[in-house]
């Protein structure tokens, strides 16, 4: 049997062997703080410690001190130790914790988990309830406390639900009080009413319903009055019934209840407000033959500037966009237009190795920085303002208080001063947010320009019609009787990052200038931008 050693190599069904050693990690965490009377993080973590010292464990690090819920498994912390253990350098053997509630409760996603680690040989021992991980038995024990925590987790929700069903009936919230409600008691009772802020809120209701004004606007205004509200969460609030005296929520089964919270505006006004929200909805009706005319409006007539329609040819079941206007005779195969303004989306294609990409990122986030520096010095500058008169009116009520002036010439210069800064925090409304993960957004933007023609083609017809208005925001054009695609228009994002990686001299910048020819019917090796003037 020796002369078949040599074929050992080819043998299948190998054990692999893996590494272990005493180096542990220590895993602690309660759900909240009311939480932590029977399991202190204190006390997990010296029983933890106290079992590692006794086992002689090395102890690699520390994780958890806080608290995260063991619902789910997208915990900051908990996560933080899952990726600490996969790639530590010193390889980690035990993962330690006081039980295994402590670990997780999210059944079988946990043993999910604990599989994945024991696969690597990375076991998880629990201090209060002992027993050899590493063994079938012991880990089919850890399985069955691991689905027994769950089940407590469940039983406890829905005791838990059906109290706030039952207090939801009587018309009480539960929860913490919504934008623009302060929670106060009164003779032993909590009562949930409004609040200044909720006074403002309650106009920006008024002025949607009776002017029809944009939440940007709406917005500028409460900025003059001095509330600071992001136009984005407006249509929020806008849809919240719980401001016209009901309560939505899930334990209700998809019924609204009468609350007994204060009203901020009549029931009128808020389905007045929310019709006028459902009349403004942004995207496209999506029709069966779209899917197969995806270009429809988007593509303009070549010859006198009006959208193309498509339909479909019965009688040969073939797609066909067309001018719709009289005696314009402009049309042309939905295949071949879509062949045509593929081989556009080729042109913004980014090609190219990693080593490319990583100076494109470089020189992207570079252009970037060196663009919004003058705002975000500008931007400092008021800051530095805003800090500087908020000195201003602590020094004036400090004066007031000593008696140094009175209250007639405290109440002039603190209304100017109040004035100055909220023009300040205006202006600064008006100055965009800094990207807080530049390089990020910048490595997606590129590998989403290495595939253009490859994702236009597998998204579905109303996120064509996006993807489509995003690289072209004028649309292109068709003209049959020169036979080319044109647009006056590119998404100077991907235009930009098509610049980085081919040398195109002859484009221009600007919005009419810019022209992008498609050549029509050939197959092309490449686009050939022209610029015309």
């Amino acid at each position: 049997m020796k002369e078949l050693g040599v074929f050992n190599q080819f043998a299948k069904g190998q054990a692999k062997a893996l590494k272990r050693t005493n180096n542990c990690v220590i895993y602690t965490r309660v759900s909240s703080k009311e939480q932590e009377q029977g399991y202190s993080l204190e006390t997990q973590r010296k029983a933890c410690e106290e079992y590692a010292r006794k086992n002689n464990y090395t102890i690699m690090g520390q994780f958890g001190g806080t608290y995260e819920s063991a619902k789910t498994d997208e915990r900051k912390e908990f996560n933080r130790m899952l990726s600490f253990v996969k790639r530590c350098k010193e390889k980690v053997t035990y993962i330690i914790v006081y039980s295994v509630d402590r670990f997780s409760r999210s059944g079988a996603n946990a043993i999910y988990i604990k599989d994945q680690l024991r696969n690597e040989g990375i076991f998880l021992v629990a201090v209060t309830q002992p027993g050899d991980a590493s063994t079938s038995s012991g880990d089919f024990q850890q399985n069955i406390q691991i689905i027994f925590s769950q089940y407590d987790n469940q039983l406890r929700k829905e005791k838990c639900m059906a109290g706030v069903k039952e207090a939801l009936s009587r018309g009480e919230w539960c929860h913490k009080a919504p934008y623009g409600y302060d929670e106060i008691v009164v003779n032993g009772k909590r009562k949930i009413v409004i609040n200044e802020k909720g006074k403002l809120l309650q106009k920006a209701f008024y002025w949607k319903a009776n002017e029809r004004i944009t939440h940007t606007l709406i917005s500028e205004r409460l900025a003059e009055r001095g509330l600071i509200l992001d136009e984005k969460r407006l249509s929020g609030y806008f849809r919240n019934p719980f401001y016209c005296g009901l309560m939505a929520h899930s334990a209700l089964g998809g019924s609204v209840v009468e609350g007994n919270h204060e009203k901020m505006i009549p029931r009128e006004i808020f389905l007045k407000v929310n019709d006028i929200l459902s009349t403004n909805k942004h995207g496209y009706s999506c029709h069966e033959e779209n899917e197969i005319i995806p270009l429809k409006g988007f593509l303009k007539c070549g010859h006198c500037g009006e959208p193309m329609r498509g339909y479909i040819v019965k009688a040969k079941d073939i797609p066909y966009y067309k001018c719709n206007t009289k005696g314009c005779c402009n049309n042309k195969s939905a295949r071949e237009l879509h062949s045509i303004f593929e081989s556009g989306l080729e042109y913004l294609t980014v090609a190219g190795n990693e080593g490319i990409k990583t100076l494109m990122v470089k020189q992207v986030a570079s252009t970037y920085n060196n663009a919004n520096k003058e705002k975000e010095d500008g931007k400092e500058a008021v800051k530095r303002q805003i800090t500087e008169i908020n000195k201003k009116l602590e020094r004036l009520e400090e004066r007031l208080i000593l008696e140094e002036i009175n209250f007639e010439l405290y109440t002039k210069y603190s209304e100017k001063f109040k004035l100055e800064k909220l023009e300040m925090e205006k202006g600064l409304l008006k100055i965009p947010k800094r990207v807080s993960n530049l390089q990020e957004c910048i490595k997606r933007a590129l590998d989403f320009a290495s595939k253009l023609p490859t994702v236009w083609r597998l998204l579905p017809y109303k996120d064509k019609q996006i993807f489509q208005n995003l690289l072209f925001p004028e649309g292109i054009s068709f003209n049959k009787k020169k036979g080319e695609c044109r647009t006056t228009k590119i998404n100077s994002v991907f235009l930009y990052i098509a610049h980085l990686v081919r040398n195109v001299e002859e484009i221009k910048r600007g919005m009419s200038k810019l022209i992008f020819d498609i050549p029509h019917l050939v197959a092309p090796a490449g686009i050939e931008p022209a610029s015309k003037v």
